[in-house]
């Protein structure tokens, strides 16, 4: 059986909004043409994908695996059409993705004079999309900081550099020219603890039962902002602690702490002599972090 994929569009919509008014309002058509397609999905899946009542719309274990699987069969259809689209046009683009604190003048610059017939340009990229928009065809590299997931992707190692802590400026360990983790242990992580499990495994909050909640940032500045209103600290890569300096947050250098590893990765299945050669001056540029990047 084929899968229509508006179908799919229209399911996800509902999926994420929990409420088919929203959903149509999103996909800009009217309610009742998203209920008729939602019903004619469930009718070509025989499954049921959700549970409504009058108060709320929920997935059942059916719909959650489709919304599992039909994000990425959606992205995928989508990096189809951004590529043909980009083919019809002519003249080739290529575009690579980057990290906060990672500068991609030297490589551009050296593709860019390897490749004078191609035109280069670079999207700034979050921890929630630095590997979506190598699936979704917005970009044909991604200069990414690891841990990723990998599945799809081939992956080619650049540098690693030291992490940081971010306090405010009035902390008791502001100004200290280093600090152990476990000077840590009893304040509170602005991001997901699994992203630094030397404090998520002595972390105070996590051993007494009673874990703040974790805010989701769109930006670094975002989070910084809330480190420098004293809603607590943050551990970041030092290449992006020196970029988005302030007075009102400090940088304290902490011991025993990995390194943050950063990485190209590209889509495996693709076979562009272009992606080749970026990976290939990728790992023959200086990639050091400076404090003036």
């Amino acid at each position: 059986m084929d899968v229509d994929l508006r179908k799919l569009r229209y399911f996800v919509a509902v999926a994420e909004e929990l409420h088919f008014g929203r959903a149509a309002e999103r996909l800009h058509i009217a309610q009742p043409v998203v209920s008729r397609q939602i019903r004619a999905l469930e009718d070509e899946l025989r499954a049921q994908l959700f549970v409504r009542t009058k108060r709320s719309t929920e997935l059942t274990p059916a719909g959650r695996q489709l919304l599992d699987d039909a994000r990425p069969l959606l992205a995928s259809a989508e990096a189809v059409r951004r590529r043909v689209a980009q083919a019809a046009r002519g003249p080739k683009t290529f575009t690579v993705g980057f990290m906060p604190g990672v500068t991609v003048t030297q490589v551009v610059r050296a593709f860019t004079a390897a490749h004078p017939g191609v035109e280069v340009e670079v999207i700034r990229t979050t921890w929630d999309d630095q590997v979506d928009v190598l699936h979704d065809g917005r970009a044909d590299v991604s200069i990414v900081r690891l841990p990723i997931d990998q599945q799809g992707l081939s992956i080619r190692p650049l540098f690693e550099e030291p992490r940081v802590a971010m306090l405010p400026s009035d902390h008791r360990l502001a100004g200290k020219p280093m600090i152990e983790i476990t000077d840590l242990a009893d304040e509170h992580l602005l991001q997901d603890p699994d992203a630094v499990p030397e404090w998520r495994d002595i972390a105070v909050e996590l051993r007494r039962g009673r874990p703040k909640p974790v805010t989701a940032y769109r930006s670094v500045e975002e989070k910084l902002e809330h480190v420098a209103a004293g809603r607590g600290v943050s551990i970041i890569p030092l290449s992006v602690a020196s970029y988005y300096q302030r007075p009102d947050v400090a940088v304290v250098p902490v011991s025993e702490l990995a390194t943050n590893k950063v990485a190209l990765a590209w889509i495996a299945s693709r076979r562009s002599r272009l992606l080749y050669d970026f990976a290939d001056l990728a790992t023959t540029v200086d990639w050091t972090p400076r404090q003036d990047d």
